[in-house]
């Protein structure tokens, strides 16, 4: 049987519509990435309105976005797997293929591009996925649970590190930052120096860091199979009542963590040498809960037509997610190195052109989507995953219906 992708009236909306609103919170904490060094700099000193738009994006947004984009991948993994079962094909073989031209993407966006990809991570992640799709729900859940203990646990060992082993380790790395050099290679090499340049100074340190990354990943992973195994995202789901509950509880969970972050943030409580860990920590906790809280409001707003009616532009922007993730990548260095505003540009101004950007994404995204069935790295991902090129213009009837 030849294998083919999910037509139009098989994808659910709600999905596009989360999608679309997490790649505008993903572009919104990667944009200070495109326009300045904080790959050295990593904690810049704001002022004015930088400083509380800093301190909003930190209490908001920060990991609260990639978590959920995470999440989405697993579900689509098990929306991809059970359909693909269900037509009798290879679900294993298919999805390792899918997730091997990801990685291709992903190695290629990291080394050629830019340092901040997320692809190559959740292709590497997905392989683990797979020992999980014949998994009881219980197992899973279980599994997402200890992956984020374990990870909240790594990283609050920092606390009981003695002060002096944290300030040589800071003190060490303000020494190694080269932060003049780093700026004056981006705004000025050539693009092959600037590719080598990255090479050795970013990408084998992202590389060296996937063990760590992928715990999270990992685990919002398995929380989206999970949500997927249980029906939560059926346009016919029964689960009104756990959507409900995790509405509340990731609300009630937030509220604390948030204030508390911004406690720290803040310097309110002085933590001293230990500010940074508990702002970490801190950022990732609210980064969960808020996540769901996100996830679970979209889907509770989206059961009234006219909200279904007024965000659906948004979900052709997240059914073409990433044409509009790497697009992204594509117009920010455009404008920042093509155009030399690297280090130029504010936090303030920065944000106003990312959502412009992505503005400009969502009206591209609905002209496209109304003439084509994928978007084109989604065409160029499906024709690879099923080994034959994908029908790309959607066909129009006599009484001018879309089909």
């Amino acid at each position: 049987m030849k294998s083919a992708p999910i037509s139009a009236k098989e994808r659910i909306v709600t999905i596009d519509i989360i999608r679309g609103f997490a790649l505008l919170g993903i572009f919104l904490v990667n944009m200070p990435a495109f326009h300045s060094p904080v790959f050295l700099e990593t904690h810049p000193e704001y002022t004015g309105l930088d400083y509380w738009l800093d301190l909003f994006l930190q209490l908001f947004v920060q990991t609260k976005f990639y978590t959920m984009f995470s999440f989405l991948f697993g579900l689509g993994f098990y929306i991809f797997m059970s359909r693909a079962e269900q037509k009798g094909l290879k679900i294993r073989r298919l999805f390792s293929r899918r997730l091997f031209f990801l990685l291709l993407f992903g190695g290629a966006h990291l080394i050629l591009l830019w340092f901040g990809d997320i692809l190559l991570t959740y292709a590497l992640t997905g392989f683990l996925l797979l020992l999980f799709y014949k998994r009881k729900t219980k197992t899973i859940l279980i599994w997402a649970l200890s992956l984020l203990f374990l990870f909240h646990a790594l990283v609050s060992i920092q606390f009981f590190l003695p002060e002096d082993i944290l300030k040589e380790a800071e003190a060490e790395h303000k020494l190694q930052s080269q932060l003049a050099e780093y700026v004056d290679v981006y705004q000025h090499a050539q693009y092959t120096d600037l590719v080598s340049y990255r090479f050795k100074e970013e990408v084998i340190q992202v590389l060296q860091t996937q063990p760590i990354a992928m715990i999270t990943v990992l685990a919002m992973f398995l929380f989206g199979l999970y949500a997927g195994k249980i029906g939560i995202f059926q346009p016919d789901t029964t689960q009104h009542s756990i959507i409900n509950r995790i509405w509340r509880v990731s609300l009630i969970l937030s509220i604390p963590l948030v204030i508390l972050l911004a406690l720290f943030k803040l310097s309110v409580i002085d933590l001293g040498i230990y500010k940074e860990t508990a702002v970490y920590l801190f950022t990732s906790l609210s980064g969960l809960t808020l996540c769901f809280f996100y996830i679970s409001s979209l889907i509770l707003l989206l059961r009234k037509k006219n909200w279904q009616k007024l965000l659906r532009p948004i979900g052709y922007t997240g059914q073409m997610a990433l044409t509009n993730y790497l697009s992204q990548t594509f117009i920010s260095l455009f404008i920042f190195l093509g155009l030399n505003f690297y280090g130029e540009v504010s936090l303030l101004t920065g944000t106003f052109i990312c959502i412009i950007i992505y503005l400009f994404q969502v009206v591209f995204s609905y002209i496209w989507m109304k003439n084509f069935k994928f978007g084109p790295f989604e065409w160029l991902w499906r024709s690879l995953t099923y080994g034959y090129f994908q029908s790309m213009k959607k066909e129009v009837n006599h009484q001018n219906n879309i089909v």
